[in-house]
């Protein structure tokens, strides 16, 4: 992880807001912050002279002035650890070139059984969205920063981060893994698909749970 720029506290604090948030405003972050507007622009403008976040211009549907809102760079992503990316993206090319696509298969179903066997001990509630809330608990136990929202039609179950970007960037057999599990979690009670996906240019990863 990289050092912190001056006031580490309140650094942390906004990219963690817009961790969770983005693309958010100024106002967004102010109040997600409980701090004056004022504050909060002087706060993001020293973020983006660091490099740490950008933003982008949204124009509003009808009359109006566009919006300005801000995410994260990729030098602010590196305040979230990607637990031994580069060490993690060593390995899974070692075993694809010693194992080939077997080996490769091999490793994401034994990482499947392991996660399969901690969510049936963590998610038993009878009910679909307890359920769901057990399950954002252990993923965001895991480093996942998850939770669970209502949506028109039914929920979302939102990760905000994911510890093992560098790895599914190198094999995306494990993120078709997780839906898989997830999907197993919520058996007999709703079908679940991805809405949002971080490695195709996504700020989350967004999965839209309908009741069955």
């Amino acid at each position: 992880m990289p050092s912190l720029p001056i006031d580490p506290s309140s650094t942390m604090r906004m990219l963690e807001a817009l961790k969770r948030q983005a693309p958010a405003s100024t106002a967004d972050l102010a109040r997600t912050l409980q701090m004056t507007a004022e504050a909060a622009r002087q706060q993001i403008n020293k973020l983006a002279d660091q490099g740490l976040v950008q933003a982008d211009l949204q124009k509003p549907a009808g009359a109006g002035r566009p919006r300005q809102l801000w995410t994260l760079t990729a030098a602010g992503q590196r305040y979230f650890p990607d637990a031994h990316a580069q060490l993690t993206v060593q390995l899974i090319g070692a075993i694809e070139k010693l194992f080939g696509q077997q080996g490769m298969d091999g490793l994401i179903s034994e990482r499947e059984a392991q996660s399969r066997s901690r969510y049936r001990q963590a998610c038993t509630a009878p009910g679909l969205p307890e359920r769901l809330a057990q399950l954002a608990e252990v993923r965001t136990q895991e480093g996942y920063m998850a939770h669970v929202e209502p949506h028109p039609q039914g929920w979302l179950l939102v990760e905000h981060h994911c510890p093992i970007c560098a790895a599914a960037q190198s094999c995306r057999g494990f993120c078709r893994s997780e839906q898989a599990l997830f999907q197993e979690v919520v058996a007999g009670l709703a079908t679940l698909e991805r809405s949002e996906y971080l490695l195709d240019g996504g700020q989350r990863c967004v999965y839209l749970v309908q009741p069955l």
